[in-house]
């Protein structure tokens, strides 16, 4: 008799199938659970795995996944409208035997080599790190970048081959990344930030500070009703009404009420980032499929925050790494309302069948996860006065499927 061959396993032995490898993934990077924590609800299932046993899963899946991660970081890059920002993560320093080489020819990893060396010699027992999101705004696909600093290295290494708009902070990194790549990236500031930091100091100059949120107001109002407008639509609205509005905008800033404020104060300093940041404030302008601000990006910053919170800190450069691919189709998937847990478990079942071609595998346009369906918004409850005397009898334990259906609901609100 002749049997099949054994399909590819994740670990050797090939004990554990892509869906343990998708829950696991899904529980610590859609969920935020530590392992420790994913060991207790697996052994409430009757199964109660090491979490060493769990970690090299975690491992053998990002070793497949890490081809398909490049490639939606490449697609990313390949669009002319990125926006990007970052957060800091823990990082646990290890003994000086045990700091992973550089490799040869990686000037990444050369430097987080000089980083832990550096930390080594001064006895820090942790480092903070940077993790940096990278979203693109014509391709619905998003991407994580690990670092050991916020040096400006960090991101030129990752846009060396990318040409377009950038919508970032205004981080010293990237206010000169238009003049190192000779105007090959432009760079547009958030008005968000530029707001926020008006509205958060209106207190000192109250009749100077409100006459500026109007304007912002006005430029909001004008975003609300050209945000189901086509791009080119979307640009004239802004030339026609917006343009205008930061005219009046700067005139304000140039009048003698708002130079009499005093620059040290916070209101001065507000207009005064309003002022150092003016032509990339109005970036957006130029082109209608830009975003006025960066919030959407910093939307992505709670993914890594709430991680944080719970798994509190990463063990190593590589796991680091790992944990930046995880994120990148987490994030990625559910921007595109995926079953997340479903995703993972496809991209892991076709990778390691062989196939190589990572076009169809895209969260934006894989056939063959089901999208999540939204659950219906509850109604709302009847006042105490008005709600019958006797309760309605209570039904049948939930089934299995209901409480599948009630964590998709869970991943849902996370976000």
């Amino acid at each position: 008799m002749a049997s099949p061959e054994r399909p590819t396993g994740l670990v050797e032995g090939n004990r554990y199938d892509t869906s343990i490898a998708a829950e696991i993934m899904t529980n610590k990077y859609g969920y935020h659970l530590p392992v420790y924590r994913q060991q207790d609800q697996f052994a409430g299932s009757g199964w109660t795995p090491s979490r060493q046993a769990l970690l090299n899963i975690l491992t053998a899946s990002a070793f497949v996944l890490r081809p398909l991660c490049e490639f939606i970081k490449q697609t990313v890059l390949a669009t002319d409208i990125l926006g990007t920002d970052d957060t800091s993560v823990t990082l646990l320093v290890p003994n000086a035997n045990n700091i992973p080489p550089p490799t040869p020819g990686d000037v990444k990893s050369q430097w987080a080599y000089d980083k832990l060396c550096e930390a080594v010699k001064q006895g820090k027992p942790s480092i903070t790190a940077k993790m940096w999101a990278y979203r693109s705004v014509i391709t619905p696909l998003t991407f994580f970048d690990f670092t050991l600093s916020r040096q400006r290295a960090g991101p030129d290494l990752v846009l060396e081959n990318f040409t377009g708009k950038l919508m970032a902070d205004c981080y010293s990194g990237y206010q000169g990344l238009e003049l190192r790549t000779d105007k090959r990236i432009l760079r547009g500031a958030c008005v968000a930030h530029a707001r926020r930091k008006i509205y958060e100091s209106r207190e000192v100059y109250p009749k100077e500070s409100s006459i500026t949120l109007a304007k912002f107001q006005q430029l909001y109002d004008i975003e609300d009703r050209g945000k189901t407008l086509p791009a080119d639509e979307r640009l004239a609205l802004r030339q026609d009404e917006a343009k205008p509005v930061w005219s009046a905008l700067g005139e304000w800033l140039d009048s003698p009420a708002a130079k009499e404020i005093l620059p040290k104060s916070r209101f001065g300093q507000a207009l005064g980032y309003l002022r150092n940041q003016w032509d990339a404030l109005q970036l957006y302008l130029t082109d209608g499929r830009m975003p006025i601000d960066n919030n959407d990006v910093e939307q992505l910053m709670k993914q890594v925050a709430l991680g944080r919170k719970n798994w509190l800190f990463i063990g190593s450069t590589a796991a680091g790494d790992r944990a930046a691919d995880f994120m990148t189709l987490t994030a990625s998937a559910i921007r595109n309302d995926l079953d997340v847990w479903a995703y993972l478990k496809d991209v892991l079942d076709r990778l390691l069948a062989g196939e190589t071609d990572f076009q169809p595998m895209r969260p934006d346009i894989s056939p063959a996860v089901t999208p999540r369906i939204h659950p219906p918004i509850p109604r709302r409850r009847t006042p105490r006065q008005s709600r019958p005397q006797t309760s309605p009898p209570r039904g049948p334990p939930a089934s299995p499927s209901k409480f599948k259906y009630l964590k998709r609901m869970v991943l849902v609100g996370a976000y």
